[in-house]
């Protein structure tokens, strides 16, 4: 048992040992829907958004990057400029939870080792996987829960811009919009075929979402040899 414990720790001591540099962190923000019921401003935060990301920064150029995000999407026909939709007055909330998974590009070097203050803008994309509920609208306009749930697949559109605040803690401020594969987020359109009738909206248009928020990650890990590509 002994020997075990020393072969595992021999192990661990060796991959942070080799570790390139890493960034793991909070983030912090608000949500926002556009879809076929509610407001459609792309950039208009009304929910909050918590979330964990993680970073290995590859290169001083570019980083992979995974997070973990809670939110709760929201639609409001009411706080539309649509005059027909004012008219309809649908509503709804739909819990979600995206993991999403890709990589970071920086517009300049981002070197952690350089010293001193180091800043950059930055665009994020890769994919998204989003667990949300499945509902729809009866014919008079009321939610109806279908006590399922679905995972829709996405792809990232994030525009940032991130620096250091110490040697070891960066702050980002970052705007992303996802565009979703799916037009069920806001239960225009039923999960269940059965209920395809029910449909409603621009069945031609999928849902998009999007965060606004800001991001504290602490660094680790050796002075990295950062590849040339």
């Amino acid at each position: 048992m002994k020997q075990l414990t020393l072969l595992v720790l021999t192990f661990f001591c060796m991959q942070f040992s080799s570790a390139q540099i890493n960034e793991f962190g909070l983030y912090l923000g608000g949500s926002n829907f556009i879809g076929d019921v509610g407001a459609t401003d792309y950039i208009a935060p009304n929910q909050l958004a918590v979330g964990a990301i993680y970073k290995w920064n590859r290169s001083t150029r570019h980083s992979y990057r995974i997070s973990l995000t809670f939110s709760e999407l929201e639609g409001i026909d009411k706080n539309s400029d649509d005059p027909s939709r004012q008219i309809r007055g649908l509503e709804f909330s739909n819990q979600i939870i995206e993991l999403a998974a890709g990589i970071e590009f920086t517009f300049f070097d981002f070197n952690l080792h350089q010293g001193g203050f180091v800043s950059t803008p930055y665009i994020f994309t890769g994919v998204t996987a989003t667990q949300h509920d499945n509902f729809y609208y009866n014919n008079l306009g009321e939610i109806q829960s279908e006590d399922s749930n679905s995972i829709a697949i996405g792809i990232p559109i994030v525009l940032g811009y991130k620096a250091t605040i110490s040697p070891s803690f960066v702050l980002a401020l970052e705007v992303g919009a996802r565009y979703i594969f799916s037009d069920e987020l806001d239960g225009s359109v039923p999960d269940n075929s059965e209920l395809e009738s029910l449909s409603f909206g621009n069945l031609n248009n999928n849902d998009w979402y999007t965060f606004t928020g800001i991001t504290l990650t602490y660094t680790f890990g050796k002075n990295p040899c950062y590849c040339g590509y």
